[in-house]
Protein backbone atom coordinates (compact mmCIF):
# COMPACT_ATOMS: atom_id res chain seq x y z
CA UNK A 1 0.00 0.00 0.00
CA UNK A 2 0.84 3.58 -0.78
CA UNK A 3 2.09 5.13 2.57
CA UNK A 4 1.06 8.45 3.54
CA UNK A 5 2.91 10.59 6.80
CA UNK A 6 0.59 13.46 8.34
CA UNK A 7 2.63 15.97 10.67
CA UNK A 8 0.43 18.50 12.43
CA UNK A 9 -0.40 19.69 15.62
CA UNK A 10 -4.14 19.39 15.27
CA UNK A 11 -5.55 16.17 16.20
CA UNK A 12 -8.74 17.30 14.48
CA UNK A 13 -7.11 17.61 10.90
CA UNK A 14 -5.27 14.13 11.60
CA UNK A 15 -8.44 12.14 12.77
CA UNK A 16 -10.34 13.80 9.53
CA UNK A 17 -7.03 13.35 7.00
CA UNK A 18 -6.72 9.85 8.54
CA UNK A 19 -10.02 8.70 8.58
CA UNK A 20 -10.66 10.05 4.66
CA UNK A 21 -7.27 8.88 3.47
CA UNK A 22 -7.96 5.66 4.78
CA UNK A 23 -10.96 5.09 3.05
CA UNK A 24 -9.34 6.00 -0.40
CA UNK A 25 -7.06 2.91 0.65
CA UNK A 26 -3.80 4.45 1.42
CA UNK A 27 -1.82 3.02 4.62
CA UNK A 28 -1.98 6.43 7.24
CA UNK A 29 0.66 6.79 9.71
CA UNK A 30 0.52 10.53 12.03
CA UNK A 31 2.28 12.40 14.15
CA UNK A 32 1.87 15.47 16.25
CA UNK A 33 5.56 17.18 16.37
CA UNK A 34 8.50 17.81 14.11
CA UNK A 35 10.34 15.20 15.89
CA UNK A 36 7.95 12.45 16.44
CA UNK A 37 7.03 12.96 12.43
CA UNK A 38 11.10 13.11 11.40
CA UNK A 39 11.69 9.75 13.58
CA UNK A 40 8.11 8.56 11.71
CA UNK A 41 9.54 9.23 8.25
CA UNK A 42 13.21 7.27 9.03
CA UNK A 43 11.36 4.02 10.43
CA UNK A 44 8.13 4.10 7.96
CA UNK A 45 9.49 5.09 4.89
CA UNK A 46 6.03 6.71 3.85
CA UNK A 47 5.84 8.06 -0.44
CA UNK A 48 4.05 11.34 0.94
CA UNK A 49 4.41 13.69 3.89
CA UNK A 50 1.86 16.59 4.77
CA UNK A 51 3.82 18.99 6.52
CA UNK A 52 2.17 21.57 8.74
CA UNK A 53 4.49 24.88 9.03
CA UNK A 54 3.72 25.75 12.39
CA UNK A 55 4.63 22.72 14.65
CA UNK A 56 5.04 22.84 18.73
CA UNK A 57 9.18 21.79 18.32
CA UNK A 58 10.37 22.47 15.29
CA UNK A 59 9.38 24.53 12.02
CA UNK A 60 7.62 22.23 9.08
CA UNK A 61 10.39 24.19 6.76
CA UNK A 62 12.96 22.62 9.42
CA UNK A 63 11.88 19.21 9.16
CA UNK A 64 11.53 19.56 5.60
CA UNK A 65 14.88 20.57 4.99
CA UNK A 66 15.88 17.46 7.03
CA UNK A 67 13.74 14.58 5.32
CA UNK A 68 14.54 16.09 1.53
CA UNK A 69 19.00 15.87 3.13
CA UNK A 70 17.75 11.84 3.72
CA UNK A 71 15.37 11.36 0.93
CA UNK A 72 15.36 13.09 -2.26
CA UNK A 73 12.11 10.90 -3.66
CA UNK A 74 9.95 10.96 -1.00
CA UNK A 75 7.12 13.62 -1.77
CA UNK A 76 6.32 16.81 0.63
CA UNK A 77 3.35 18.69 0.45
CA UNK A 78 3.47 21.50 3.35
CA UNK A 79 0.12 22.24 4.90
CA UNK A 80 -0.85 25.68 6.44
CA UNK A 81 -3.26 27.99 7.85
CA UNK A 82 -1.25 30.83 6.54
CA UNK A 83 -1.28 31.97 2.85
CA UNK A 84 1.74 34.47 2.61
CA UNK A 85 3.40 33.91 -0.26
CA UNK A 86 6.62 33.74 1.38
CA UNK A 87 5.98 30.90 3.21
CA UNK A 88 5.19 29.17 -0.25
CA UNK A 89 8.71 30.30 -1.50
CA UNK A 90 10.28 28.94 1.05
CA UNK A 91 8.49 25.84 1.73
CA UNK A 92 9.08 24.89 -1.88
CA UNK A 93 12.67 25.73 -1.79
CA UNK A 94 13.32 23.79 1.45
CA UNK A 95 12.23 20.75 -0.72
CA UNK A 96 8.71 20.60 -0.84
CA UNK A 97 6.55 18.96 -3.94
CA UNK A 98 3.52 20.74 -3.62
CA UNK A 99 1.85 23.58 -0.64
CA UNK A 100 -1.55 24.12 0.37
CA UNK A 101 -3.07 26.53 2.64
CA UNK A 102 -5.84 25.49 5.54
CA UNK A 103 -9.31 25.34 5.50
CA UNK A 104 -8.75 22.88 2.15
CA UNK A 105 -10.99 20.54 0.45
CA UNK A 106 -10.52 16.66 1.39
CA UNK A 107 -10.97 15.90 -2.37
CA UNK A 108 -8.54 18.71 -3.36
CA UNK A 109 -5.68 16.75 -0.98
CA UNK A 110 -6.81 13.79 -2.61
CA UNK A 111 -5.86 14.63 -5.96
CA UNK A 112 -2.42 17.05 -5.00
CA UNK A 113 -1.29 13.74 -3.07
CA UNK A 114 -1.81 11.31 -6.55
CA UNK A 115 -0.24 14.00 -8.42
CA UNK A 116 3.09 14.37 -6.78
CA UNK A 117 3.13 10.38 -6.75
CA UNK A 118 2.34 10.12 -10.44
CA UNK A 119 5.48 12.87 -10.87
CA UNK A 120 7.16 10.67 -8.58
CA UNK A 121 6.53 7.78 -10.44
CA UNK A 122 4.69 5.50 -7.64
CA UNK A 123 1.86 4.86 -10.29
CA UNK A 124 0.83 6.36 -13.75
CA UNK A 125 -2.75 5.62 -13.38
CA UNK A 126 -6.04 5.13 -11.43
CA UNK A 127 -6.78 1.52 -10.07
CA UNK A 128 -9.35 -0.39 -11.72
CA UNK A 129 -11.47 -3.17 -10.79
CA UNK A 130 -11.17 -4.73 -14.54
CA UNK A 131 -8.91 -6.91 -14.34
CA UNK A 132 -8.42 -7.05 -18.21
CA UNK A 133 -7.50 -2.97 -17.97
CA UNK A 134 -4.42 -4.25 -15.42
CA UNK A 135 -1.33 -3.91 -16.63
CA UNK A 136 0.56 -7.13 -17.43
CA UNK A 137 3.12 -8.57 -15.07
CA UNK A 138 6.76 -8.66 -15.36
CA UNK A 139 8.19 -10.83 -12.35
CA UNK A 140 12.28 -11.49 -11.75
CA UNK A 141 13.37 -13.45 -9.36
CA UNK A 142 16.75 -13.56 -6.85
CA UNK A 143 17.62 -15.03 -3.83
CA UNK A 144 14.13 -16.90 -3.10
CA UNK A 145 12.75 -13.47 -3.53
CA UNK A 146 10.27 -12.50 -6.10
CA UNK A 147 9.61 -8.65 -7.98
CA UNK A 148 6.82 -7.89 -10.13
CA UNK A 149 8.53 -4.85 -11.92
CA UNK A 150 5.43 -3.68 -13.66
CA UNK A 151 3.88 -3.19 -9.93
CA UNK A 152 6.94 -2.60 -8.58
CA UNK A 153 6.26 -4.86 -5.73
CA UNK A 154 8.81 -6.87 -3.58
CA UNK A 155 7.96 -9.95 -2.18
CA UNK A 156 10.08 -12.19 0.51
CA UNK A 157 10.47 -15.51 0.21
CA UNK A 158 8.26 -15.98 2.94
CA UNK A 159 5.42 -14.65 0.45
CA UNK A 160 4.85 -11.02 2.44
CA UNK A 161 5.46 -8.26 0.51
CA UNK A 162 8.25 -5.48 1.73
CA UNK A 163 7.71 -2.22 1.63
CA UNK A 164 10.35 0.27 -0.22
CA UNK A 165 10.26 3.69 -1.42
CA UNK A 166 10.00 4.58 -5.05
CA UNK A 167 13.84 5.84 -4.97
CA UNK A 168 15.11 2.71 -3.07
CA UNK A 169 12.94 0.20 -5.52
CA UNK A 170 14.40 2.01 -8.54
CA UNK A 171 17.97 1.35 -7.23
CA UNK A 172 16.87 -2.33 -6.82
CA UNK A 173 15.87 -2.55 -10.06
CA UNK A 174 18.86 -1.08 -11.45
CA UNK A 175 20.94 -4.47 -9.58
CA UNK A 176 18.38 -6.65 -11.28
CA UNK A 177 19.22 -5.47 -14.31
CA UNK A 178 23.23 -4.94 -14.25
CA UNK A 179 23.49 -8.53 -12.05
CA UNK A 180 27.18 -9.56 -11.33
CA UNK A 181 28.41 -6.46 -12.82
CA UNK A 182 30.25 -3.90 -10.71
CA UNK A 183 28.54 -0.70 -10.88
CA UNK A 184 30.41 2.44 -9.76
CA UNK A 185 28.17 5.10 -7.39
CA UNK A 186 29.16 7.35 -11.08
CA UNK A 187 26.77 4.54 -12.81
CA UNK A 188 24.33 4.34 -10.76
CA UNK A 189 23.91 8.12 -11.12
CA UNK A 190 23.87 7.64 -14.59
CA UNK A 191 21.37 5.06 -14.23
CA UNK A 192 18.66 7.09 -12.29
CA UNK A 193 19.86 10.19 -13.43
CA UNK A 194 15.66 10.95 -13.74
CA UNK A 195 15.72 10.63 -10.31
CA UNK A 196 17.91 13.94 -9.89
CA UNK A 197 20.42 12.64 -7.37
CA UNK A 198 23.66 15.22 -7.77
CA UNK A 199 26.89 13.91 -9.09
CA UNK A 200 28.69 12.06 -6.40
CA UNK A 201 25.43 12.22 -4.08
CA UNK A 202 26.56 9.89 -0.97
CA UNK A 203 22.90 8.79 -0.68
CA UNK A 204 23.64 6.00 -3.38
CA UNK A 205 25.92 4.23 -0.33
CA UNK A 206 22.33 5.22 2.15
CA UNK A 207 19.53 4.11 -0.26
CA UNK A 208 22.55 0.71 -0.45
CA UNK A 209 22.55 0.15 2.95
CA UNK A 210 18.50 0.69 3.41
CA UNK A 211 17.90 -1.48 1.02
CA UNK A 212 20.56 -4.20 2.24
CA UNK A 213 18.56 -3.86 5.52
CA UNK A 214 15.54 -5.05 3.33
CA UNK A 215 16.99 -8.15 1.60
CA UNK A 216 19.85 -9.05 3.20
CA UNK A 217 19.79 -12.15 5.94
CA UNK A 218 22.71 -10.02 7.49
CA UNK A 219 22.84 -6.50 6.39
CA UNK A 220 26.23 -5.74 7.93
CA UNK A 221 28.02 -9.20 6.21
CA UNK A 222 25.68 -8.90 3.13
CA UNK A 223 25.93 -11.94 0.61
CA UNK A 224 23.43 -10.49 -2.31
CA UNK A 225 24.62 -6.41 -2.40
CA UNK A 226 28.32 -6.64 -2.08
CA UNK A 227 30.47 -3.59 -1.91
CA UNK A 228 33.94 -3.35 -4.21
CA UNK A 229 36.39 -1.46 -2.43
CA UNK A 230 37.23 1.27 -4.60
CA UNK A 231 35.05 0.64 -6.98
CA UNK A 232 31.54 0.47 -5.97
CA UNK A 233 28.93 -2.34 -5.15
CA UNK A 234 27.73 -5.97 -7.71
CA UNK A 235 24.91 -7.76 -7.35
CA UNK A 236 25.86 -11.01 -6.77
CA UNK A 237 23.02 -12.86 -6.69
CA UNK A 238 21.80 -14.71 -9.63
CA UNK A 239 18.71 -13.23 -11.35
CA UNK A 240 16.45 -15.00 -13.09
CA UNK A 241 13.01 -13.97 -15.60
CA UNK A 242 9.46 -15.41 -15.33
CA UNK A 243 9.03 -17.50 -18.32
Amino acid sequence: MIKILLIDDDTAILRMLSKYLCQEGFAVETATSGEQGFQSFKTGQPDVILLDITLPDEDGFFIAQKIRRIDRDVGIMMVTGKKDVIDRVVGLEMGADDYISKPFHLREILARIKSILRRKGVYDREPSDNSDQRPSRKLVYFADWTVDLVARVLTAPDGNPVSLTSGDFSLLEVFLKNPQRVLSRDKILDIVAARQWEPFDRSVDTRVRRLREKIEKNAKNPEIIKTIRGEGYIFSAAVTLAS
